[in-house]
């Protein structure tokens, strides 16, 4: 793929794309929410019917997202100002028997900000194609659940390790004032460039391996959807595969992140992590951090048993276990996890925030399923972090957050309903609860904004109930600092 020659169909692409309203919303309308569905399922029919009579757009929606053959009249009208000779030697389109067919994934995407377009490697789910080594991964899954989970306060400057097709620096640039945008494969970088491109994006785009090409650079933020395949280290695809064995690729983006963060400064990282016999895989990614300088907020989205994950990468790939040649790299990447007592493959987001401070890392499970997005969160998180840092929670005022919600469930038995928790629940944010019992249900009963702080009330509940000062305090101490973390509770 020449990247001068693709560069150079960018802007009269674009006009293309602006003049047919090739966005996300209008192709929405477009196709109704029905065959807008079936594509998702990768079921073209539905879709393609609903752009018989759609002009223009309807012939660059089958050209692009149906990947269909189209004649070679009605796409030369539909790209103008772009020529059609001009799109086919830039590896945009090729010809077939029928007429013309992309040669590409161009599709519209909303990452929050209003439209933008990406540019990447088709993926097979409508056409065959084979995944090249150097493949180029569209906004997939993983991406977008990297784009939801990324906050986008104003920062001054921000890394993409590993851009790919550009979609996390695209969405970084509507918040940054600059964007360096990094990747080992040269096609990555070529497709990146075309996708900021057609956004008419200034984005700095360097080659090379993990944080090689920024050597010695600081950023506000970096943004991190890595090779994280956790395997022997066998590199079969570029967009996957590290080339380290096992979570190594989590492990050297985890541990190297900080040193390029400016003061204050954070990063959202996607990652995995094996679950080891007898070992906590909390203190496993713990173990990847320094002691200081730190703070870090490790969730916990998915885990896979060995079966599935393998299964499912083996399929990512186009490799079929029915295959007696994937077969055997099936039963050496099993004996390979259990040389190493692999019971499992953690998957989640981490984030950090560098400090001048002792590491403060909390490690845990979020795998329940909750609406908001969790970039706003993790800001939020870390400022609760310095809160709890510079404030005596004894001699603090608290409130209960206005969504959090006080359940108490009960269950039928031999006398009738019997209360089996109690628990406070945040109906925002990751949606956390927390169990508690009736004393720590009081206690909460009692924060007001204008009222005691904690450690008189802990007081009074101790002396109304017979309870022990001493071991109550050290209760509520711990409770508050946990419900504060989560954003149950806040400082008055």
């Amino acid at each position: 793929m020449d990247r001068d020659l693709l560069l150079s169909i960018c802007p009269p692409l674009r006009s293309a794309l602006i003049r047919c309203r090739y966005d996300i919303d209008t192709v929405r309308d477009l196709l109704g929410p029905e065959a807008h569905a079936a594509l998702g399922r990768s079921e073209p029919v539905p879709a393609r019917r609903a752009t018989r009579d759609a002009g223009d757009l309807g012939v660059l929606v089958r050209l692009f997202l149906l990947q269909d053959t189209c004649p070679a009249d009605e796409v030369t009208v539909a790209l103008t100002p772009l020529a059609l000779d001009d799109a086919i030697a830039a590896g945009l389109l090729e010809r077939d028997t029928n007429g013309v067919r992309t040669s590409l994934d161009l599709r519209p995407l909303d990452a929050g900000v209003g439209n933008r377009w990406v540019l990447s490697d088709l993926d097979g789910a409508l056409r065959a194609a084979s995944t090249r080594p150097d493949h180029v991964l569209g906004v997939g899954q993983a991406s977008l659940s990297l784009l939801q989970a990324t906050p986008t306060d104003p920062v001054g400057s921000v890394l993409d390790l590993g851009t790919g097709c550009g979609v996390q620096a695209i969405h970084a640039a509507e918040y940054a004032d600059t964007v360096t945008a990094t990747d080992i494969t040269p096609r990555c970088l070529t497709l990146a460039a075309a996708s900021a491109a057609l956004n008419e994006l200034d984005l700095e785009l360097l080659e090379g391996s993990w944080f090689e090409p920024v050597a010695g650079r600081c950023f506000d933020r970096i943004v991190a959807n890595p090779p994280f395949v956790v395997s022997s280290g066998q590199v079969e695809h570029s967009y996957r595969d590290s080339g380290l064995d096992l979570d190594g690729a989590s492990k050297l983006m985890i541990s190297q992140a900080v040193d390029h963060l400016n003061p204050g400064g954070t990063a959202s990282i996607l990652a995995s992590w094996v679950h080891v016999e007898g070992e906590d895989w909390r203190a496993r990614v713990a173990s990847w951090l320094p002691a200081h300088g730190v703070d870090a907020w490790v969730v916990q989205r998915d885990v896979a048993d060995p079966s599935l994950y393998i299964g499912t990468w083996l399929r990512d790939g186009d490799a079929d276990q029915r295959d007696p040649a994937v077969a055997a790299r099936a039963e050496d990447w099993f004996d390979h996890f259990a040389r190493n007592g692999v019971e499992g493959v953690g998957f989640g987001f981490v984030y950090l925030r560098r400090t001048d401070l002792p590491s403060d890392v909390l490690a845990e499970d979020l795998r329940h399923s909750f609406t908001d997005a969790l970039g706003p969160e993790s800001i939020d998180y870390f400022a609760r972090l310095e809160w709890l840092r510079d404030h005596d929670v004894l001699d603090s005022r608290f409130r209960v957050r206005t969504d959090t919600a006080l359940e108490r469930v009960f269950l039928p038995g031999d006398d009738g309903w019997a209360q089996v928790v109690t628990r406070v629940h945040r109906g925002g944010g990751p949606a956390w609860q927390h169990e508690v019992d009736d004393l720590a249900a009081n206690l909460l009963g009692g924060l007001r904004a204008d009222g005691l702080p904690l450690g008189d009330l802990v007081s009074l509940l101790a002396a109304a109930h017979g309870e022990d000062e001493a071991e109550l305090t050290a209760m509520a101490v711990s409770l508050m600092q946990g419900l504060v973390r989560h954003g149950l509770v806040q400082p008055a």
